[in-house]
Parts: structure tokens; C-alpha cells; sequence
């Protein structure tokens, strides 16, 4: 099913919700004349998600995700523009800056208060609604649903967390967001692979995780940010319209693809949904 072209939600019965908020590069016309360039505009969206979780379609998985740059906005922000990370560096709900601090528009140009407001009652609503109807249907079918939240960013950003992040980063919101134990028996997969992991490190979860995550209701939500060389070739210099992004290589991708089906696959046994009735036929 298609939303306006920009909203994307591909339906399944399994007990898995898989969002996906930053993966989009499109920029409506109105606002893409205010931004510096296009390419800057998308840089930092999180690159080739949907293709390194192409295994989920085997999962019935049901799928959310948003074609429209997080550039135009963010819908895994505080709808109100409270920092999720207070005293700490980071990007806003319409951002102003990238991820290194660099300005996105055009001197100017920056989106007003009333901006901002058109943008969340046009993007920001509608994709934490389409959640929200997938958790209720979801939930209907099954005594506890994974509501997994998918994302990736650049290993080394000074700006945003010192050195170089771990391969995988586990968020659950300091264990609020899911059942008691389940974010550690992902890092516990996730410390046997070959890729470095930390639970509720740098990231601990963005608003889809806070917002969705009802342990209590049977919805156990938890977030997955994963450093770009885990699946691809970073760039060793600086950043440019050349190199950034590399190509997706499905080979390159098929490691830490193989740690991610058993992580999901391990966590919605851990929730008491057995693998039988992860059917479609539900």
C-alpha cells in the first residue's frame, strides 16, 4: 500500500513491525529550492536499509518506512522539538545543520515555527499513525509484537559521539521500551558475531522507540544503529558527490545481514511468539 507516494507501508501478519524513517531521499519542490544542494540534503540519510533488510519479506515482516528526506523532517523526533539527547549534540526535527554542524539551507532560508508545523502535520503525524494502526492490527493477531526500529549512520562523527562507533547499537531506551532482558539477549547475539556491539550506548533509542514501546501492552520496541562499515565501504577521505554513498554490494552486506535475521529471529522468540505463527495465514 502507497501513501501520497511518500508513505510506504508494506502489510504482513507476522509478529514484526520494521520501521524505517531515514532511508527517504525525496524532496517535495516547495522546499528543495531553500536547501544549499541536493546532495547535501540527503548525505546523512541512513543508506540502503530497505535492501539490507530485504530478508524480511521471508519474516512477515510488515514494513513502514517514509520516501521523504529527514532533512525535510525528522519522524524520529520529539514531535514537540525536545532534544531526545539533552546537553549532547544533535539534529532537530526540521534540522538547520547536518550531522557535522554544517548549515543545510541557504542563508535565509531556514524553515520558520509555521513551517515546522506544516511539515509535522504533513509527514510527522501521518507515519506515527500508520505505526499505531500496525500495532493495533498487529497486536490483534499476536500476544506480543517486536516493533524494531531501523537505522544506520556514518562510523565517525566527532561532532555526534568521540572515536569510532560500534558496528551495532542497541537502543531501548535504558530498557523502558522492551520486556526486561531482551536488549541483552540482542547484545549477547550481537557480542558472538564478528561485529562490535554496545546496549543503549550513544543511542539509545529516537522517539519511534519512546513513543511505541509498551512492554506492558505486549509491544516491545527496540531500535537498531548500525555503523555504515558494517555493511558497506566508508569513504577514507572527506565526503563528496564522488564517493558518498558507495554503491550497494549485496556481498559486502551478507555478514552482518546474517547476525540481524537471527537477532530478529531470537527476539520475537524471546517475546513468546513461536515461529509457527509467524505465517502469513495467521
Amino acid at each position: 500500500m502507497k501513501i501520497d507516494d511518500w508513505l510506504i507501508v508494506q502489510r504482513d501478519n507476522g509478529p514484526l513491525l520494521c520501521s524505517i524513517p531515514h532511508a527517504g531521499t525525496s524532496i517535495p519542490e516547495e522546499y528543495a529550492r531553500d536547501f544549499d544542494s541536493p546532495w547535501h540534503a540527503t548525505r546523512d540519510a541512513d543508506w540502503w536499509m530497505p535492501e539490507l533488510y530485504g530478508f524480511l519479506k521471508d519474516m512477515g515482516a510488515t514494513i513502514v518506512r517514509t520516501e521523504i528526506s529527514r532533512s525535510v523532517i525528522d519522524v524520529n523526533r520529539d514531535p514537540s522539538g525536545t532534544s531526545l539527547y539533552p546537553g549532547m549534540a544533535t539534529t532537530g526535527l526540521c534540522p538547520d545543520c547536518d550531522f557535522d554542524g554544517a548549515p543545510l539551507y541557504r542563508s535565509g532560508f531556514e524553515p520558520s515555527q509555521s513551517d515546522i508545523e506544516r511539515r509535522r502535520q504533513a509527514f510527522h503525524e501521518p507515519y506515527h499513525a500508520a505505526l499505531s494502526q500496525e500495532i493495533s492490527r498487529l497486536r490483534k493477531l499476536h500476544p506480543a509484537i517486536l516493533v524494531y526500529d531501523c537505522h544506520s549512520i556514518r562510523s565517525t562523527i566527532p561532532r555526534l559521539f568521540p572515536g569510532i562507533l560500534p558496528n551495532m547499537n542497541i537502543g531501548t531506551n535504558e530498557g523502558k521500551s522492551c520486556g526486561a532482558g531482551l536488549g541483552e539477549m540482542i547484545r549477547t547475539i550481537c557480542e558472538a558475531s564478528e561485529f562490535s556491539c554496545v546496549l543503549n550506548g550513544r543511542f539509545k533509542g529516537g522517539w519511534i522507540t519512546r513513543a511505541h514501546g509498551r512492554p506492558a501492552d505486549g509491544v516491545h520496541a527496540v531500535q537498531m544503529e548500525l555503523a555504515c562499515r558494517s555493511y558497506m565501504d566508508e569513504p577514507q577521505s572527506g565526503l563528496n558527490e564522488g564517493n558518498w554513498p558507495p554503491a550497494w554490494n549485496p556481498e559486502r552486506a551478507a555478514a552482518i545481514q546474517r547476525v540481524l535475521r537471527t537477532v530478529l529471529t531470537e527476539a520475537m522468540s524471546w517475546i513468546g511468539t513461536p515461529k509457527e505463527t509467524w505465517a502469513n495465514d495467521v
